[in-house]
């Protein structure tokens, strides 16, 4: 079957969505051990969640990058994740979706989550010609991510490390069945309608 060029594609039960984030040990860790982000998180602030794996092993380069050292894998309530998707707007401007550049910025002004699609990536992190959903959270969103939604957070930075070493090692079969397995996520099509350039 052909993949859509959008779709959000997710480990989700029936209640529940995995979004994966990185951060520094300083904030990663007592997260993991706390099962909410401590004090030095800032709620308010733009967050960014990624329901796809190996999009946030691109962006964190495994889990290497400064800053980027400790990979959590945060199940939150899909309540509160189509609450997000319900209240966003898209990070850019789209001829069409939008009646004007200046709605979509008065829009975006007032949303408390933004949305992007981006090129889902491959096992060596380079862009498939499909695109997987980025979520900001701010202000309302994130304040509500933090202290309502999350369900549990867990520490995949030794399982991003295992499938990025088989990766180097070319045994690309073993470390796909490493993967989360992401499913496509079953959401009301209206909540998609106005992010769906």
């Amino acid at each position: 079957m052909e993949e859509p060029l959008r779709r959000i594609r997710a480990l989700h039960t029936a209640s529940t969505i995995t979004v994966y984030q990185a951060y520094s040990p300083e904030i990663g860790l007592p997260a993991i051990r706390d099962g909410r982000f401590p004090a030095a998180w800032r709620p308010g602030r733009m967050t960014w969640i990624k329901p796809s794996f190996l999009w946030m092993m691109y962006r964190s380069g495994w889990g290497t990058k400064g800053d980027q050292e400790t990979v959590l894998a945060v199940e939150i309530t899909r309540d509160g994740f189509d609450w997000a998707l319900r209240h966003a707007c898209l990070s850019s401007y789209v001829r069409g979706l939008h009646p004007d550049r200046d709605a979509w910025q008065r829009d975006l002004k007032r949303a408390p989550a933004r949305v992007q699609w981006d090129p889902e990536r491959d096992l060596h992190l380079q862009p498939l010609p499909y695109r997987s959903l980025q979520l900001g959270l701010s202000g309302e969103a994130s304040s509500r991510y933090a202290d309502e939604w999350i369900v549990s957070i867990a520490d995949v930075t030794p399982l991003a490390h295992e499938i990025h070493a088989l990766v180097e090692d070319g045994r690309l079969a073993s470390a796909a069945q490493l993967l989360p397995q992401e499913q496509e996520y079953p959401t009301q099509a209206e909540l998609l309608t106005h992010l769906s350039p």
